[in-house]
């Protein structure tokens, strides 16, 4: 890796950027890159009108607060013949095993001009232990010197890391310019005022006095000039004459000659803040691109112009001068650029940032935070109007997180509910982390996402979920009639045969009366058959809210079996049962996972419909999975599956059967999905195939004492997630 300078950096960066296998810890990287640009971008409103001295220190406590290194180091170098200024923070568990000196010795190896000469990041011995060592330069050629950053964490610094170190080093070099171009323009306006002040009277009193002010003017290192009472052009010095290519004859051939050199754009302006600055006797301060000779481009400039007066006020010349502050523009237009592009991606996913200072409770608030929570952006957010729209379930969550980020600087994640004034809900989520400042201030900083639209598109998908499941369970139910008419009518014609038998035995004399009560005790039998028959029926074609509770799979597809065993026998299908011992519970809803048996069934039968030329076997085999998990597996001797087609077997609307829908599949995978399981189907090694499905299950500690608020394994966890889902 190349030291990063200037501002390519962050560029560079992001391209450079390798995506990490697990997307939730890349989506957690992200996160917490994020809010430390958000830091980083926030540094120059806290330097506004600092000394260099000052920025660099507090650049360095707050940089030291938002990455995790052992010390930073910094070498900046104002002006060449003037001596650098170097800055030394260390971590607490750092500075006091290292000496400061040995950490410095890495700064004096990479000063000098030569920004070519310096390494990526590189491991240095420091007081016996091994630091990675990651410089940056400051300033687009590198002429602010360097940043310095180690640690001894392995694999630092990250791509983050770099991205921070990177902006942090551009925000500060844009920091330390614009304090020095501040400080600059404060001396010059001060040496400038002393000077006239001091010569105003002699000034006035002899010309050879204003001479000796000009010549003064002459030799300011910026473009300095005087104008007459009148605004005509009396003096122009050397700096703007070479700037702008004009002469000094040309410049007071008319009072606006010198505006020749400024913008066509600007010139309307600048015409009408000049003459009322004349005419009033005020003077003015003008902002206006004037061209560069020199390479034919404009750069912007402040003209100053103040007014020379006399005992009696009256004004004898205007002093003005015209300071180049194109690289301050194009900082503070780069700046309300990446502000605009962070206030519309906050609009665009619903986001909002927020500052809260718990010394003073002072809370600071984005625009799209105000958007959210619907509060005037005029009045300031105070803790109690936020509560006042948390949803009253709500209050004690938000509360203990309150008291929590109180306490110290835990990072927190949360989410939570709003109630709007006219009623309406919204769903936040809620990211923030703390930071302890140098000064032992805590404030935390975070984001607010609206996830209302997200959550209720979850609920839509679940509701057309559960409904198209019950079309499909529905759709079962013509495929099955013959079966269903077989389990009914065998109970039906035992009653009827017992019937006759009973009257018989009843008509003879003398009558018997035992045989009589044993028929009809078999009559009852047979009659709570059928009972039982058409119950199942009324539970698995009933449309009705899904309901979590732990499920025994080898009960459930002993029923099912029981259902579809006449269309199984009527196929000529040997069925085969091979269900595990001591097979544990599974959480979810018995109807829905008895739909995805039935439907693994039907389809076993029918890729078997076809096949003469061997035993046509069926299989559904229950057994323990690896993971924590309980497998169903149905397998079949039949057509098998064709490899173009194993892509797509599970997606809605395809399918294979001349008169299929193509929704039972993709129905069953959502269900399973929907329990926190999978399903699959792969090749048999001879012919037919194997559809299998896994479902974490409850341990018997769980099931058993319905504790589900425990500490388990993954597993369990999930199990316990899915039956508080219902």
């Amino acid at each position: 890796m190349r030291i990063l300078d200037g501002a390519s950096s962050s560029e560079e960066l992001i391209g450079n950027y390798q995506q990490p296998t697990d997307p939730a810890d890349e989506v957690k990287r992200l996160q917490r890159c994020m809010n430390d640009l958000f830091s980083v971008l926030a540094l120059p409103a806290v330097w506004s009108g600092s000394e260099p001295n000052q920025i660099l220190d507090t650049f360095l406590d707050a940089l030291m607060g938002i990455l995790d290194v052992d010390f930073l180091c910094a070498r900046v170098r104002f002006d060449p013949d003037v001596a650098s200024i170097d800055a030394l923070k260390t971590a607490q568990h750092y500075g006091t095993s290292h000496s400061r000196e040995e950490i410095r010795h890495a700064l004096n190896q990479w000063s000098g001009d030569d920004s070519q000469q310096l390494p990526g990041e590189v491991t240095r011995n420091v007081g016996g232990q091994k630091v990675s060592v990651f410089p940056i330069r400051m300033g687009i050629e590198g002429e602010l010197e360097l940043i310095v950053a180690g640690s001894q964490r392995l694999g630092f610094p990250e791509q983050t890391e770099r991205l921070v170190l990177g902006v942090a080093a551009n925000q500060l070099a844009i920091g330390l310019k614009q304090a020095l171009r501040l400080n600059e323009q404060k001396r010059l306006a001060g040496e400038l005022d002393r000077r006239v002040a001091e010569r105003t009277k002699e000034l006035a009193e002899t010309n050879e006095e204003l001479q000796l002010q000009v010549g003064l003017l002459q030799h300011l290192p910026v473009s300095a000039w005087t104008l007459n009472p009148d605004g005509a052009p009396e003096f122009v010095n050397r700096v703007w004459l070479e700037f702008s290519g004009q002469s000094l004859d040309f410049v007071r051939s008319y009072p606006e000659a010198w505006m020749t050199a400024v913008h066509p754009e600007d010139r309307g302006t600048a015409s009408r803040a000049f003459w009322d600055g004349v005419r009033s006797g005020r003077g003015f301060a003008i902002e206006t691109r004037s061209l560069r000779a020199q390479d034919g481009t404009y750069r912007w400039h402040l003209n100053q112009a103040v007014p020379l007066r006399d005992a009696e006020g009256k004004v004898l010349k205007f002093v003005g001068t015209t300071t180049d502050i194109d690289d301050q523009k194009r900082a503070e237009e780069e700046l309300r650029r990446s502000e605009a592009f962070l206030a519309q991606g906050q609009r665009l996913n619903l986001t909002g940032t927020f500052a809260w200072n718990l010394d003073t409770n002072e809370i600071t608030f984005s625009e799209q935070l105000y958007c959210i929570f619907e509060l005037d952006p005029d009045v300031p957010v105070t803790l109690e109007q936020i509560g006042i729209r948390v949803h009253p379930e709500d209050i004690s969550l938000w509360d203990e997180r309150m008291e929590s980020a109180r306490k110290d600087i835990h990072d927190l994640d949360y989410g939570i509910r709003l109630r709007m004034p006219d009623g309406r809900v919204k769903y936040l989520r809620a990211k923030s982390y703390g930071i302890r400042h140098s000064t032992g201030r805590l404030e935390h900083i975070g984001a607010i996402q609206d996830v209302t639209e997200h959550r209720l598109a979850e609920d839509a998908l679940s509701n057309l979920r559960s409904e198209l499941a019950h079309m499909a369970r529905v759709t079962t139910l013509g495929t099955l009639t013959a079966s269903i008419a077989h389990e009914v009518n065998q109970p039906i014609a035992g009653i009827m045969t017992n019937a006759s038998t009973c009257l018989r035995m009843l008509a003879t004399d003398p009558p018997n009366i035992d045989g009589a009560r044993a028929t009809a005790r078999r009559m009852i039998r047979d009659g709570e058959r059928a009972s039982e028959v058409i119950a199942r029926l009324r539970t698995l074609f009933s449309k009705k809210e899904t309901t979590i509770e732990p499920v025994d799979l080898n009960e459930a597809t002993r029923e099912v079996v029981s259902l579809s065993v006449s269309e199984i026998q009527r196929n000529r299908v040997i069925l085969r049962q091979e269900l595990g011992d001591d097979l544990p519970l599974v959480a979810g809803d018995r109807v829905q996972l008895q739909q995805v048996i039935l439907n693994l069934l039907r389809n076993a039968s029918d890729a078997m419909s076809g096949v003469d030329d061997r035993p046509k076997e069926l299989v559904i085999r229950t057994e323990r999975d690896e993971g924590d998990c309980v497998r169903l597996t149905v397998k079949d001797t039949g057509v098998g599956i064709a490899p173009e087609d194993v892509e797509r077997l599970f997606d809605a609307f395809y399918t294979t059967k001349s008169d299929g829908m193509g929704m039972g599949l993709s129905v069953s995978r959502s269900i399973v999905e929907s329990h926190h399981g999978r399903l699959w189907a792969i090749p048999n090694d001879g012919p037919g195939a194997n559809f299998s499905f896994s479902l974490p299950y409850i341990p018997e500690v769980i099931s058993d004492s319905k504790n589900l608020d425990s500490t388990r394994t993954p597993a369990e966890t999930d199990a316990i997630k899915l039956m508080r889902t219902a």
